[in-house]
C-alpha cells in the first residue's frame, strides 16, 4: 500500500465518524433505541426455555439462571457502552472488529450477521408467525410467513420516520400484552414460594452441570442487547444515547424475563412445564398458564401475545441488520448501492437481508446453519471485547475490566458447549473463515481496481488539456 493510500485508510476515528454521520438523519432517540432493544431480546424463546430447565433444575435454580443471564447481558452491555462511545458509527462487530483487528475480522463478522445474526432468525421468526396466523385465520402458514417479511421490508425501507414509528409502536403492544399476561399470572395465580422438584434430580454436581448447561440456551434468550450498536449513528445523539439504551433496554428485558417465569415455576407443575416438549402440542408455557387460570380463552389471546412479540423481534431485525451492510457498501466491501442515501434507509440493504431470509423461509433448511455458525457469533462479540482489552495503550474503568472478564468467560463457556454438543461447529465456522477470506481479497482487488481508475481518468484528462 502506498504512503498517500495508508493516509487515506488510517482517517481518525472522529473523520469517520463524521462521514458515518452523513448517511443519517439522526432520527433515533433514547426511548426508540430501549425499544430496539426490548424487541431485538424478546422473542418466544422466553416462553419456552423453563419448560426444558425443568427436567434438572427446580424452580429457584431457574429463576437464578434467568438472573445470572441478566447479568452477563448487562456485563456484555457495559463494554459495548465503552466501545460505542469510542466508535459511534452504525455497524456494530463489524466496525469495531474493522477498527481493533483488522478489516478481514470485519468483515467476517459482517456476513456472519447476515446469513446467521439476522436473516435467519428473522426466517425463523417468520415461519413462526405464520404458524400462528394459520391457526388464527386458517391461512397458508409459508405464504403467511413471507407476507409478514415482505410488509415489514416495506415499513423499514422507505423512510427512516416511518421504520422508527413502526417499531415503536410494536414494541410498546408487545410490552403492554406481556405484562398484562405478567398481571393476569400475578392477580389470579398463586404467589406463594413453589415447592417441587426438578423431574430428574441429578444430585448437587448433576445440578450445577445443568444450571451452567442452562446459562447457554438463556444466553440466547438475552442475545439483542446490542442492537443499539449497529444503529448508532442514526441516534440523535450517540455517545449519549446508545449505551443508555442498552443498559435500560436490557434492565427491562430482566426485569420482564424474572416476572414472566416466576408466573411459570409459581403456577405449573413440572409435568405441565414438560408439555412444551413434545411433539404433538406447538404451544408455549404462557398458553398452559392461562389454560389453567382462565380457560381457553386465555390460552387462545395467548397466541396474540407470541405472534406480536415474533413479528415486533423481526420488525427489529430487519431495521437493525442491514446497518451493517450499509456500512460494509460504504467501505468498499459491498457494492456501492448497498450504502443507501443520505437521509432515508437503506432500501436495498434491507431488500438484501429479506430477499435471503425469504430464500430461508421457502427452502426451510437452515436450522443447521444456525445452529453451527450462530457460534461465531459469539466468537466475533467475543473478540470485539478482547480487542477492546488488549489494545496498545488502552485506558479502562475498573468496572469495564470486570465486566470484561465476565462476559468473556462466559462467551468461552459458551463456544465449549456448543463445540462440545455439535463436534461439526468448527467445521462450519472454518468454512466461514475460508469463504470470508475469499470474497474480503476478491472485495479488495475490485476496490482497489475502482480506486485506480477513479484516480487514472483525471490524470489522463489532465495531461489532454496541456
Amino acid at each position: 500500500m502506498s504512503d498517500n493510500a495508508s493516509t487515506i485508510a488510517s482517517t481518525s476515528i472522529t473523520g469517520q465518524f463524521a462521514v458515518a454521520r452523513a448517511h443519517a438523519m439522526g432520527r433515533i432517540g433514547l426511548l426508540t433505541g430501549v425499544g430496539l432493544v426490548v424487541a431485538n431480546m424478546i422473542g418466544s424463546g422466553v416462553l419456552t426455555t423453563a419448560g426444558y430447565m425443568a427436567d434438572s433444575l427446580g424452580p429457584l435454580w431457574i429463576l437464578a439462571a434467568w438472573a445470572v443471564g441478566g447479568a452477563v447481558a448487562l456485563a456484555g452491555a457495559a463494554v459495548y457502552a465503552q466501545l460505542a462511545h469510542e466508535m459511534p458509527e452504525s455497524g456494530g462487530e463489524y466496525r469495531y472488529l474493522s477498527r481493533l483487528i483488522h478489516p478481514y475480522a470485519g468483515y467476517v463478522a459482517g456476513w456472519t450477521s447476515l446469513l446467521v445474526g439476522f436473516s435467519a432468525p428473522v426466517a425463523m421468526a417468520a415461519l413462526a408467525a405464520g404458524a400462528y396466523l394459520a391457526v388464527l385465520l386458517g391461512v397458508d402458514a409459508t405464504w403467511s410467513a413471507i407476507g409478514v417479511v415482505v410488509v415489514i421490508t416495506a415499513l423499514h425501507g422507505l423512510h427512516l420516520r416511518t421504520s422508527s414509528t413502526a417499531q415503536d409502536v410494536l414494541v410498546a403492544v408487545k410490552i403492554v400484552l406481556l405484562v398484562s399476561f405478567i398481571a393476569v399470572g400475578l392477580w389470579t395465580g398463586s404467589n406463594q414460594l413453589p415447592a417441587w422438584t426438578a423431574q430428574q434430580p441429578t444430585g448437587t454436581a448433576g445440578t450445577l452441570g445443568s444450571f451452567f448447561n442452562s446459562l447457554v440456551y438463556i444466553g440466547f434468550c438475552y442475545s439483542g442487547w446490542n442492537a443499539v450498536t449497529y444503529v448508532a449513528a442514526e441516534f440523535r445523539n450517540p455517545r449519549r444515547d446508545v449505551w443508555r439504551a442498552m443498559w435500560i433496554g436490557t434492565a427491562i428485558v430482566i426485569v420482564v424475563y424474572l416476572a414472566v417465569n416466576w408466573v411459570f415455576v409459581a403456577n405449573l407443575t413440572p409435568a405441565d412445564l414438560a408439555r412444551v416438549k413434545t411433539e404433538d402440542e406447538k404451544l408455549t408455557l404462557g398458553h398452559v398458564v392461562l389454560n389453567n387460570l382462565v380457560g381457553a380463552s386465555g390460552a387462545a389471546a395467548m397466541s396474540s401475545v407470541v405472534l406480536v412479540a415474533l413479528v415486533s423481534s423481526l420488525s427489529a431485525m430487519t431495521l437493525v441488520g442491514p446497518r451493517v451492510y450499509a456500512a460494509m457498501a460504504r467501505d468498499g466491501f459491498l457494492p456501492r448501492f448497498f450504502a443507501g442515501r443520505d437521509e432515508s434507509a437503506p432500501l436495498a440493504s434491507v431488500a438484501l437481508q429479506s430477499g435471503v431470509a425469504i430464500a430461508l423461509v421457502l427452502t426451510q433448511k437452515f436450522s443447521v446453519l444456525l445452529n453451527n455458525a450462530g457460534s461465531v457469533l459469539t466468537l466475533t462479540s467475543m473478540a470485539a471485547v478482547i480487542a477492546l482489552l488488549v489494545r496498545r495503550n488502552a485506558v479502562l474503568s475498573l468496572g469495564v475490566k470486570i465486566a470484561a472478564a465476565i462476559y468473556i468467560a462466559f462467551s468461552s463457556w459458551a463456544l465449549l458447549f456448543s463445540v462440545r454438543e455439535t463436534p461439526s461447529t468448527l467445521l462450519w465456522a472454518a468454512a466461514i473463515l475460508a469463504l470470508a477470506a475469499g470474497g474480503y481479497r476478491l472485495a479488495r482487488r475490485t476496490s482497489a481496481a475502482t480506486m485506480v481508475g477513479a484516480v487514472a481518468v483525471p490524470a489522463e484528462s489532465g495531461s489532454q488539456g496541456s
